[in-house]
């Protein structure tokens, strides 16, 4: 059945993997919202879309605060009278030795990665209960397996993981699914703003020898979010190239 004439509001949305979701969705009949917390970002993105012909509107929010988020899905919803798909996408990563991690490096990789996706899942699924149906897809990290060095982004996304568990126990027997993807190393600006040493060393460790694309990951998420995914609920999709197999 597809997804077109949904609502759907994907986080983060206006560069790497979270614009081609959000692109797929709209090529396939979804009226987007676009999110990202730079307005220049979030306006140059639904320009973009406007001029191909997409349903598309934009809001400058910090998934991290309440108030933010509330009027980020007021937003969708006013725009285009309800919202069926969240796609908590929106984060970010403060690498480092465990010694040198500091309570700010924490916070805001805490705050973005899981209170964001908590915040807006809360305010985003009370749309969906009255219709029966809903789509909330978070995405995590196969990090949250662990990492070395990636101590508040690996808790982080592990969080990520235990709460579309629990959201999925929750909130299916009101129609509403929820899934997490777990993305191994993809071709994001966070990726290319890695030195180069880094990458190549992060490259060579992956079992088919080479990155993803922001595509592959626009792709699993179309997979859950169709009507006919109705009966995937509470699932880890590992997107990684076979990553995920092995730590560390």
């Amino acid at each position: 059945m597809g997804i077109a004439n949904r609502v759907a509001l994907i986080t983060g949305s206006a560069s790497g993997m979270g614009k081609q979701t959000a692109r797929r969705m709209a090529e396939n009949g979804a009226a987007v919202v676009i999110n990202d917390i730079d307005p220049a970002k979030v306006e140059a993105t639904v320009a973009e879309f406007r001029q191909a012909g997409f349903k598309v509107t934009g809001a400058v929010a910090d998934i991290a605060n309440r108030e933010a988020v509330e009027g980020l899905i007021g937003h969708a919803v006013a725009e285009f009278g309800g919202l069926d798909i969240l796609v908590n996408n929106a984060g970010l990563e403060k690498a480092g030795p465990l010694r040198k991690l500091t309570d700010a490096d924490w916070n805001l990789t805490v705050n973005v990665n899981l209170k964001g996706t908590f915040l807006c899942s809360q305010a985003a699924h009370g749309h969906m209960v009255g219709n029966k149906h809903g789509r909330i897809i978070n995405i995590a990290s196969r990090a949250w397996l662990g990492g070395a060095g990636q101590t508040p982004y690996a808790s982080a996304k592990a969080g990520v993981v235990g709460m579309t568990r629990t959201l999925a126990l929750e909130l299916g027997r009101n129609g509403i699914t929820t899934n997490c993807i777990a993305p191994g190393l993809i071709h994001t600006p966070m990726w290319e703003e890695l030195p180069e040493k880094d990458r190549v060393a992060m490259a060579a460790k992956l079992p088919m020898g080479q990155v993803g694309d922001p595509d592959d990951i626009a792709n699993a998420v179309m997979f859950l979010a169709d009507d006919d995914a109705g009966f995937i609920n509470g699932q880890v999709l590992y997107v990684c190239g076979g990553r995920s197999l092995f730590a560390g």
